[in-house]
């Protein structure tokens, strides 16, 4: 609606002229990522009729409502960073997705990570430097995998006689250094090592990588939600 809108208003040769030499391919670019969004709503709305055709025919098997239920979430996630991007942004970027999963945007204007757990969706953005961030829904399952990255030296700290809180900062803000990293063979028991810190609502800590030549050391941010923790870097 805004490319169409600014087209109508070029009237004198003057203005089709300037909006020519440096709009037209602004609005070109817009357009297209338009589209190109438009088209994957479709695709994946087509989809779901489809599914749920079978559903009505009394074809469905329990696998078949698993997979339109990730539909609906992938299709909800999708359309979650895409909201999220244009708040940021003000304009529409095309993510993109490496081979690993790691997403990038189609234009490299910034950096960008993307996370996501049930019914949240944060997305982070830098212009200068990588960035990671995770997001994680409390529960009391990373209890019983905590022996996977947790080391001997670090400390787990009670958040409200709870001691959940600070296994899951543990991990996620693991999670937000590998991403960070970018390379492959990372152990987060053997290779990640959090610092002691005070456990609050909010705040920051040191945590240091010994995966790489570099041996990097990162400023990790944190914030606890009632229904999830949130950890993040942009050194």
């Amino acid at each position: 609606m805004i490319a169409i809108r600014a087209l109508r208003l070029r009237s004198t040769l003057a203005d089709v002229t300037q909006f020519r030499d440096k709009n037209a391919e602004d609005a070109d670019s817009w357009l297209t990522v338009t589209e190109d969004t438009i088209n994957s709503v479709i695709e994946s709305l087509e989809k779901m009729i489809e599914e749920c055709n079978t559903g009505a025919n009394k074809k469905w098997e329990s696998i078949d409502k698993q997979t339109m239920i990730d539909s609906l979430k992938e299709l909800r996630e999708w359309l979650s960073v895409r909201a999220l991007l244009f708040r940021l942004l003000g304009e529409h970027k095309e993510v993109c997705y490496q081979p690993s999963g790691k997403p990038y945007l189609a234009d490299h204007s910034y950096f960008i990570s993307i996370s996501h757990t049930k019914g949240y969706v944060s997305v982070i953005l830098s212009d200068k430097v990588p960035v990671g961030i995770d997001i994680e829904q409390y529960g009391q399952r990373v209890h019983r995998v905590a022996h996977k990255y947790m080391r001997e030296d670090e400390s787990v700290r009670l958040y409200k006689e709870d001691a959940t809180w600070s296994l899951l900062l543990h991990w996620s803000a693991k999670e937000v250094m590998f991403k960070c990293m970018d390379t492959d063979g990372v152990d987060f028991r053997q290779h990640l090592h959090i610092e002691p810190f005070l456990l609050q609502e909010q705040g920051d800590f040191t945590a240091h990588e010994y995966r790489t030549e570099q041996k990097r050391s990162f400023r990790i941010h944190y914030l606890l939600h009632p229904e999830f923790v949130m950890t993040w870097s942009i050194d």
